[in-house]
């Protein structure tokens, strides 16, 4: 669904560390543009309306006090300055991209750590675990095996398998598994 976006979105007084910097949601809407080489392409992609485009790319114009692209028939042509922003934006958003899909992909890998008393592990869990290997083969288990009151806060620890009554801790999310 395109929303119209309204170009204060962009504000053009924006802050870093008492800098003045871009809008990101104008370089954003410009490397778009840029790579696209079209408003309505970018509009198309961003999910938003050309014409919330368009404000977006005059309100960073007017924020950096240069012409980004001028008309060239019925397309638009990069001016120097735009030809400039548009390279260091695509690095930027690029870079972006790979971190984002490096950390992702590093969250996926990572195994799922269950604690457990040694004793509760041994005589409940791993006769079960044959059944939760062949229902989440994906599944990467490590298993932290305990004695004593297990600390559920535990640094590392995905979740934690106890035996235990009620009442249990109010921030605590608890799961019955059998009664």
């Amino acid at each position: 669904m395109k929303t119209d976006k309204i170009a204060t979105t962009c504000q053009e007084n924006s802050h870093v560390n008492g800098q003045r910097t871009a809008p990101a949601e104008c370089l954003r809407a410009f490397e778009a543009t840029a790579r696209l080489n079209s408003v309505s392409q970018a509009a198309e992609q961003l999910h938003v309306t050309h014409g919330a485009v368009s404000r977006q790319l005059k309100v960073l114009e007017a924020h950096l006090g240069v012409t980004l692209f001028v008309k060239d028939g019925r397309g638009l042509k990069l001016t120097d300055a735009g030809s400039r922003l548009r390279d260091a934006s695509s690095e930027a958003f690029e870079r972006l991209r790979s971190v984002c899909a490096e950390l992702s992909q590093d969250s996926a890998d990572a195994p799922f750590v269950l604690g457990c008393s040694g004793s509760l592990l041994a005589r409940w869990f791993i006769p079960r675990l044959g059944r939760l290997q062949a229902d989440l083969p994906q599944l990467r288990l490590h298993l932290s095996a305990g004695e004593g009151d297990l600390d559920p806060r535990r640094p590392g620890l995905d979740a934690l398998l106890v035996f235990a009554e009620p009442p249990w801790p109010a921030d605590m999310q608890v799961h019955v598994l059998t009664q």
